[in-house]
């Protein structure tokens, strides 16, 4: 694929995602459509695995420098 459509097609994604996001209607505390809560959910949670992997990650080029 061509850079260009990659850097468009992923613009494309975020902004109808944040849009979705941002005009979903919640009806009470936890409506059925309420994709606010449900992204901070998957967010915070993400953010606990994300920091772990960057840590394996780290560790295993720590570990590969060692041999070199």
């Amino acid at each position: 694929m061509d850079k260009w459509a990659e850097i468009l097609l992923g613009l494309v994604l975020i902004v109808v995602a944040v849009l979705v996001w941002a005009y979903s209607p919640s009806w009470g505390a936890n409506g059925f459509w309420d994709f606010g809560s449900a992204a901070w959910a998957f967010l915070k949670g993400g953010l606990i695995w994300l920091v772990i992997l960057v840590g394996l990650l780290f560790l295993m080029l720590g570990i590969s420098d060692l041999k070199d």
